[in-house]
């Protein structure tokens, strides 16, 4: 099986641009330097990919989230203020904490990623709030619209999610396909704007609210393409008696909603169904390679115990006999067992398969005496009566 789950090296795509090759060489000139803290950075990074850790970091943007929904009501705010003071503060204390550490741990490769990336986006917006109130003061009138993009915040489960960051990948890699789809649709609609402001907008009997200009058209298109109100547009045609508004109306819905709408729809959901076939392939590997390594651990611990028997019975004392049933008494019904490629081979499956036939014979066999004990006691009960009868029969002569 190894062979379906082989991994190709990555292979490095050189950058054309200079700022790309600029890069490059900076990176592998920073690679080159030792770093002296090597058990300290070992630690903090073992301590970021903990389960536990990941855990406390979801918990804290969660409860985050949480905070700022209750945050909306003005007089549960109100009477908690101070609990949601002292929680601002630690929850932008466990942010900073994290990336001061994955800065620590990673000082050139973190700005490699676009998740860190996003994420230092954030820590900007919560630094640009604080920033406003300190220098503009409380009653700042934009200080609102610091205080609504801090919801991006939620925007770090991302890096936790495997399988958001699975739909993403499925969303970037459609922008190439969808734009071209909205391209096409953009130019239909600007067709059907111009042959509806030419048609449906003149001054003396059309309807100016929504063909008077190039922009109400468009607006007006728009309705119609995600088939919202198209009656209530199509009634102030048919009020104004424009003879072809039907069909304009008709041809337009099947193009852009039935055609064009549907080919955006179907792109997005083949490109999703791609990614989430990779991102399974990937699961699989992963969990071939640890089985893998499991099993190689296994494997290693069943040759030292195995050679401390040797060494044992070696050195003298007691018996190899002796020395196993030892060691059986030290296994428990936990412990696991390496039979993959043993179970695999043909030896083992002849070997399988004739002590199942002899099964077969041995249940057999316990049958047929299971059947003859049956009629043993059958006959030994049938002729119980008779020698009652006749010890009786002697005790009254």
């Amino acid at each position: 099986m190894s062979q379906y789950f082989h991994h190709n090296p990555p292979v490095r795509v050189a950058s054309s641009s200079l700022f790309g090759t600029a890069s490059e060489a900076l990176y592998a000139r920073f690679k080159k330097i030792k770093r002296k803290d090597v058990e300290c950075q070992a630690f903090f990074r073992k301590v970021l990919k903990n389960p536990l850790f990941q855990l406390l970091m979801i918990s804290t943007i969660t409860s985050n989230a949480f905070f700022m929904v209750l945050g909306t009501d003005y007089n549960i705010r109100y009477k908690l203020f101070r609990l949601f003071e002292i929680s601002e503060i630690l929850f932008v204390s466990i942010y900073a904490c994290e990336f001061f550490m994955k800065v620590y741990v990673e000082p050139i490769k973190y700005w490699r990623d676009g998740y860190n990336l996003l994420d230092v986006v954030i820590i900007l917006i919560i630094l640009i709030r604080y920033s406003l109130r300190k220098i503009k003061g409380r009653h700042y009138r934009y200080l609102h619209i610091a205080d609504g993009i801090q919801s991006l915040r939620i925007l770090k489960l991302i890096s936790y999610s495997r399988g958001i960051r699975t739909l993403i990948t499925a969303v970037g890699q459609t922008v190439y396909t969808v734009a071209s789809v909205l391209t096409l649709l953009f130019v239909l609609m600007f067709i059907f704007a111009i042959l509806g402001f030419c048609l449906f907008g003149t001054p003396e009997k059309g309807d100016l609210d929504n063909w008077g200009n190039l922009a109400s058209a468009f607006f007006t298109l728009f309705s119609l393409a995600t088939v919202d109100g198209w009656t209530n547009l199509q009634e102030q045609l048919d009020k104004r008696k424009f003879t072809v508004s039907r069909a304009f109306t008709i041809i337009f819905i099947l193009l852009a909603s039935f055609i064009f709408l549907n080919m955006f729809v179907g792109v997005m959901i083949m490109h999703t169904e791609d990614s989430i076939k990779k991102f399974q392939r990937e699961l699989m590997a992963e969990r071939h390679v640890t089985l893998m390594e499991e099993k190689q651990m296994i494997l290693r611990n069943q040759q030292e115990a195995v050679n401390r028997l040797m060494n044992t019975q070696s050195g003298g004392g007691k018996n190899f006999t002796e020395l196993v049933e030892e060691f059986k008494k030290t296994l428990r019904h936990t412990d696991p067992m390496v039979l993959d490629d043993f179970g695999s081979s043909l030896p083992f499956i002849d070997v399988y398969f004739s002590t199942l036939d002899n099964q077969d014979i041995v249940v057999q066999k316990l049958q047929e005496l299971y059947y003859e004990i049956v009629n043993v006691l059958c006959l030994m009960l049938e002729d119980l009566p008779k020698k009652m009868s006749s010890h009786s029969s002697e005790f009254m002569n």
